[in-house]
């Protein structure tokens, strides 16, 4: 037995220089620290590309604060970009490749960045992207992973010529992340350094912390340049020197195979995938081994109480809840816990970390228990942030220390936090506040819907009126009686007025990558064949 695995000793120091690879590369080289779709990597493997890749961005002109733009899939090399801005003190930006190149464009000028990198299933995107940099276009270094086109160079080709021993004079960099737009442009959450993670100070996931024993394995189950997987699946893993199975695309089947194959035993989901591994068949969810699994964690987007009950019951008090952002910190969670308060997301991280504020008297103050209100999270001087280059919405979401991300709940006499929705999501029909959250979450109940997005539509007696667009199970077929027993089913368990007056039938709803129905692009639509403007 040599050194124990301290999360507050020698990795931790070596984290904050960008060296946490290194320092696994020297103990654990041949273990293996991902797998994925294009390729598996050990940690010595990972670290020597991560120095490779720092010298030759070093070698191209980049410096300590400079701005790296990553727009590529789950890819072994996404997580060698990461590292290696880390390691060189640049400022890394991934973006969504689902985007378009305008929209790429955009978050490539907004950021600043000296550098491009991006993979080749953007490729089509990927000059219209870069020559959103405007001005500094022309200097932009241009890097293409697993595939080229011109202006751009090879990723292998980049790499190869440089040499893999660690880097001695490692500057630790930063990441800034941008919102998904849900509301409006993205915005980056941008901070001056890297401030400490309340979740990395202890071992809240119960990872083994004897590395040279340890079976733990983790499976990403979400997009890279999300803010959860990152610090779920990415950061946290990657303190224990746990390995990492990074899946492509997510598939609940195959959630299921990779589980018993690699022997999984944490996870971070998002609640659209716990009611798709619920509506596989039983065979299917039978057919599989996932003894192994004893963490999975999850956030995102509420998560409707039965669907979590059905999950909790098939594989035990294994889930942890958290509600938080790219922006910071805010509650947490653990099974046992939420069973005795059902629809909770938890309680504060840290103190006074979380308040519900409400409008009135000519001011805003704190609500008292159970009364719904606008929820706000803290930002501390270490983790303030802004929303860069916007003074005015960070302005807009800030109150002293305390920011909100628009999302309306309530606190218990106990401390514990219920969202009911987020303030873009309300419906105010006839002067009544409706949430639909609660209206999704009865629809997920009736066994012929796959899915749900409840929006308010224009409607000239009641300014909006409930309609809920449907995606139904495969096999189900969409008709006027299914839709009028969808009302009926609703209308038996929620006061009537809450309940949806049409409902309309999709074949795919739009969705983030995340697995959050992007109900903006409904509502929008809706909007649009009435002819009002969209609500952006």
């Amino acid at each position: 037995m040599t050194e124990p695995a301290d999360p507050v000793g020698g990795k931790t120091a070596a984290a904050a220089q960008g060296m946490l690879h290194a320092w696994w590369a020297a103990r654990v080289p041949d273990r293996p620290a991902l797998y994925t779709a294009f390729g598996d990597r050990s940690f010595g493997e990972l670290n020597a590309n991560i120095n490779r890749l720092v010298r030759a961005l070093r070698a191209r002109g980049l410096r300590p604060g400079d701005s790296v733009a990553l727009m590529c899939t789950n890819r072994p090399e996404f997580l060698e970009v990461l590292y290696a801005s880390a390691r060189a003190g640049l400022r890394l930006t991934p973006i969504n490749w689902h985007l378009t190149g305008e929209e790429a464009a955009y978050i490539v000028g907004n950021c600043e960045a000296r550098a491009f990198v991006c993979s080749a299933e953007v490729a089509d995107r990927a000059p219209e992207a870069a020559a959103g940099a405007g001005a500094r276009s022309a200097d932009l270094v241009r890097i293409m992973v697993g595939g080229l086109v011109p202006g751009f160079e090879k990723y292998t080709d980049v790499i190869a010529a440089e040499e893999g021993s660690d880097i001695a004079d490692p500057v630790l960099g930063t990441q800034m992340l941008y919102t998904s737009g849900t509301t409006g442009r993205p915005k980056g959450v941008h901070r001056e350094g890297a401030p400490p993670s309340a979740l990395a100070t202890v071992n809240f996931c119960g990872y083994d912390e004897d590395y040279e024993t340890s079976t733990d394995a983790h499976l990403l189950t979400g997009p890279l340049y999300h803010a959860a997987p990152l610090a779920f699946s990415v950061a946290l893993p990657a303190l224990y020197g746990v390995p990492v199975v990074v899946m492509d695309q997510w598939d609940p089947a195959e959630t299921l195979r990779l589980i018993e194959r690699h022997r999984i035993t944490h996870t971070h989901m998002v609640p659209t995938m716990f009611h798709r591994l619920l509506a596989l068949d039983e065979a299917t969810r039978a057919g599989h081994d996932l003894s192994s699994l004893r963490f999975i964690i999850h956030g995102a987007a509420p998560c409707p109480v039965t669907v979590k009950q059905r999950l909790i019951e098939w594989l035990g008090p294994i889930v942890v809840e958290y509600y938080a952002a790219t922006e910071g910190l805010g509650t947490l969670v653990d099974s046992h816990t939420w069973l005795t308060r059902p629809g909770t997301v938890g309680r504060p991280m840290l103190p006074e970390q979380v308040k519900v504020m409400v409008d009135g008297g000519g001011g805003r103050s704190e609500a008292a228990p159970g009364e719904i209100g606008l929820v706000y999270l803290r930002a501390t001087a270490t983790s303030r942030f802004d929303y860069y280059g916007d003074e005015g919405k960070t302005a807009e979401a800030f109150r002293g220390e305390y920011f909100t991300l628009g999302d309306m709940g309530y606190m218990d006499e106990d401390g514990f936090l219920f969202l009911t929705d987020r303030t873009a999501n309300l419906i105010i029909s006839g002067g009544v506040n409706i949430y639909p959250a609660e209206v999704d979450a009865v629809l997920l109940q009736h066994p012929a819907v796959a899915d749900v997005a409840t929006i308010g539509i224009p409607d000239e007696e009641w300014g909006e009126a409930v309609k809920a667009v449907v995606q139904l199970q495969p096999g189900t077929r969409a008709s006027k009686k299914l839709a009028a027993e969808l009302i009926s089913f609703v209308r038996a368990n929620l006061a009537h007025f809450k309940c949806p007056r049409t409902v309309d039938f999709v074949a795919e709803l739009p969705r983030e990558d995340t697995g959050k129905i992007f109900k903006r692009k409904l509502r929008d639509q809706y909007r649009a064949a009435a002819g009002k403007p969209s609500d952006k």
